[in-house]
């Protein structure tokens, strides 16, 4: 039996890095800003000018982690604390499972198609963007891998 697996396109990450960019330069936030398909590789990314450097894996790991648990990485954060139900999940997956706010995942008809991650310069725009990027994907190319 083959299964076919709905992902998110190049066209699809584009237009997802289009709009959470638009939205970190109106907050006047440089941020690096990554998404992966449904198989959490990534397909796009974007550092912009001022963004920190050291970020840029942080950006694509939060997308990764948004994808491979299907869950937002603030969500994930919330159970990954001392005496909660995922505590330590950061130290799986060789390192890459970020546990904290900036990583959601994408989906499309309720299935997840991929993941967004980004880090805002200072933090204080991780939660904002979000909103922005689901707006991105509102019209989304159809492709299936």
């Amino acid at each position: 039996m083959t299964i076919r697996l709905e992902s998110v396109s190049l066209e699809d990450a584009q237009r997802v890095i289009a709009a959470a960019q638009a939205k970190a330069e109106e907050i006047g936030s440089p941020s690096n800003i990554a998404v992966v398909d449904a198989g959490a590789n990534l397909v796009s990314h974007i550092r912009m000018d001022n963004a920190w450097v050291g970020s840029v894996d942080i950006s694509i790991n939060k997308a990764f982690t948004a994808r491979a648990f299907d869950i937002a990485t603030k969500e994930l954060a919330e159970n990954a604390q001392p005496g909660e139900q995922f505590y330590g999940i950061q130290n799986s997956n060789h390192g890459r499972v970020m546990v904290f706010a900036g990583g959601i995942p994408l989906r499309r008809d309720g299935l997840a198609v991929g993941g967004e991650g980004e880090v805002v310069l200072g933090g204080a725009g991780d939660r904002v963007l979000g909103a922005e990027v689901l707006r991105g994907l509102d019209h989304p190319a159809r492709h299936r891998v």
